[in-house]
Order: C-alpha cells, then sequence, then structure tokens
C-alpha cells in the first residue's frame, strides 16, 4: 500500500533538513518554500531573490506535485499540522482576512503563530500588484505613453475612504462569526465603482459611498448594539497598519485585481493609446512613414493584465517591507 499523504507531508521537512546536512559545507542550503498557485510563485520569488547568497537559497514551488491541489488549505492543511514545517521549508500564503482576524480562528492562528508560515499582510498579491502609486508606471508600460492623464493614488485613497466604515463592519463580522449576515462577496457587490469616467470619477466614488451607507445602516438596525464592538474593531484594524486612505490593498485581491483596477486601467490606457496614435496621425511626415510609426507603435502595446501581473512597484509599500522583515527574522533565528 503506497504512503498516505499525510505521512509523506511530514517527513519533508526532515527530508529537506537532512539533505541539507549531507551536502558539503560550501553548498549552498535549499530552503523549499511552499506557495498557493501558480501567480504566487513569482511573487514570492521577488520577495526572496533578497535574502539568497552563497550560503543559501530558495525553490518555490505549489504543496503538491502529485495531484495538482493547490489554494491556502492545501498548503495549511498539508504542512501546518503536526508542525512539520521547519528551517528548511517554509509556508508563503495570502493573508486574506487572516492577518485581520487577528487569531479569533484556528487558521488565523496557524497563518500568525508559526515562525515559518509567512504572509502578504495585504489580503492578497493582487492588492500588491494595483498599489496605486505604481499604477501610472503599468499605464506607461503597456501604452509607451509618459502622459499623466488621471491621478492613481488621489482616487483609490477617495475609493478607501468610502469604504473603510463598511470594511470596518466586515472585519468585525468575521471576527465574531457574523459574517454569513454580510460576506465579503456582499462586500464585493458594494465595493464596485460602476460607471468609470477618467475624465469625471467623483460620481464613481459617489456611488460607492451611497451604496456603503446604504448597507451600514441596515447592519446597524440588524445589529443594533455592536457600536462599542464596531469602534473596538475600528481602532484594532488601525492598530494591524490598515488606515482610511489604504483600505483598498486589504480588500479581497481578485476583486479589485479584475472588477475595479483593471477596468480603470483600460479607460486610462485607451486614451493614452489614442493620445499617441493621434500625435503620429498629425506629424508631419508622409503617409508610409506614419504607417510604418504606427505600426511599430502598435507592435510595442503590451496587455493590460499581463502588465499588471509583472507590476513590481509594490515593493517600495510599507506592507511589502513588512513582509521582507519577516524573512529577514526568520533567518536571524536559525543564526542563532
Amino acid at each position: 500500500m503506497p504512503m498516505s499523504r499525510r505521512l509523506k507531508d511530514n517527513i519533508n521537512s526532515n527530508y529537506f533538513e537532512a539533505a541539507n546536512a549531507l551536502k558539503s559545507k560550501k553548498a549552498r542550503r535549499r530552503i523549499v518554500a511552499y506557495v498557493e498557485s501558480y501567480d504566487d510563485i513569482y511573487f514570492w520569488r521577488t520577495v526572496l531573490s533578497d535574502f539568497e547568497d552563497d550560503k543559501r537559497y530558495f525553490e518555490v514551488m505549489l504543496p503538491s506535485k502529485a495531484n495538482l491541489t493547490r489554494g491556502k488549505k492545501s498548503v495549511l492543511m498539508n504542512f501546518l499540522e503536526g508542525e512539520p514545517l521547519g528551517k528548511d521549508m517554509i509556508a508563503c500564503v495570502d493573508a486574506d482576512y487572516d492577518y485581520l482576524i487577528h487569531g479569533r480562528t484556528q487558521q488565523s492562528k496557524r497563518v500568525l503563530d508559526s515562525p515559518y508560515v509567512f504572509h502578504t499582510y495585504v489580503y492578497a498579491i493582487e492588492n500588491y500588484q494595483c498599489y496605486a502609486p505604481s499604477l501610472h508606471n503599468v499605464c506607461v508600460s503597456v501604452t509607451l505613453n509618459d502622459h499623466r492623464i488621471f491621478d492613481f493614488r488621489e482616487y483609490f485613497s477617495l475609493f478607501s475612504e468610502a469604504l473603510f466604515p463598511l470594511f470596518v463592519w466586515s472585519v468585525m463580522l468575521y471576527r465574531n462569526g457574523n459574517y454569513p449576515k454580510f460576506s465579503i462577496s456582499d462586500f464585493n457587490r458594494i465595493a464596485d465603482p460602476g460607471g468609470f469616467n477618467v475624465y469625471n470619477p467623483e460620481p464613481s466614488i459617489s456611488n460607492v459611498k451611497r451604496k456603503v451607507n446604504t448597507k451600514i445602516h441596515e447592519l446597524q438596525r440588524l445589529f443594533p448594539d455592536a457600536k462599542e464592538e464596531y469602534l473596538k474593531t475600528k481602532d484594532d484594524v488601525k492598530s494591524l497598519g490598515v488606515t482610511p486612505q489604504t483600505t483598498y490593498l486589504y480588500i479581497q485581491g481578485h476583486h479589485l485585481f479584475d472588477t475595479v483596477v483593471s477596468p480603470i486601467l483600460s479607460k486610462v490606457c485607451n486614451l493614452l493609446r489614442q493620445e499617441r496614435q493621434n500625435e503620429i496621425y498629425h506629424a508631419v511626415a508622409h503617409k508610409t512613414q506614419k504607417r510604418n510609426e504606427m505600426t511599430c507603435y502598435e507592435n510595442s502595446l503590451q496587455d493590460i493584465k499581463v502588465m499588471l501581473k509583472k507590476n513590481s512597484g509594490y515593493m517600495a509599500s510599507e506592507q511589502f517591507r513588512r513582509v521582507q522583515e519577516d524573512i529577514r527574522n526568520y533567518l536571524d533565528l536559525d543564526r542563532r
């Protein structure tokens, strides 16, 4: 009978540690980092690369090659039960709400308490890819036009401020177990700007504010005695690094990427493309030269979602620096 999957996983950490011990003292130590999905491999590679040297390197991979299981639960269930993780095998996962729930559930405790589990602090890697101060650079990489026609920082600050009061409700209800009354999917429907206009974005923010206020009044009627708990949760999430201006980093990553940021980028990039094409069209040159220039420009354009996934501007963010600090502390602990 083949060895059970759990038994195999439980010996993995010991296996990697023993394998490293057998190597020559001059050989680089291999540290395996298990992640949730294919997209996570690239992100965690950018995190871990800075910590490689002539003594150690990381290999980032999915939790199973045998049955192709993926996702956070797969990583945590396979590699946290019995604490099989160790100095030569770590888990790297999205924070989701586990960071903000702050140990109220068993999974949250596992993510936050293990010295060999690392999380994003923001909801997921998609939130990093949508880091507002870096979005203009994404537009430039897509359109090759550096004209700033939209202020992403200001918009997502206002978008976050509009969502923050309802976001506190969401975290509170997930902490106390009442999330079926207001799920993340329910929150996402409200956190959809809809009808966005590059040159007049204010109505989309007003639309979000209107939906937020309507839902808050509904929740206040449903939970009339929640004021004290709400205020405590509000102070708590702020202490964890969430501000009214950065709420967008902590909402569901796929929703932010697909429903909010990508449509906005698409509209901004379309205008930047048109601007560049008009410049070529109206340039003082003969038709053949214009046609060749237009072909050259269009062949240089990039796909928005592809470039957004490759965006690494988040490395300047405070949240990313916290992830790096966790890795640094883990490596320092191993030296003691």
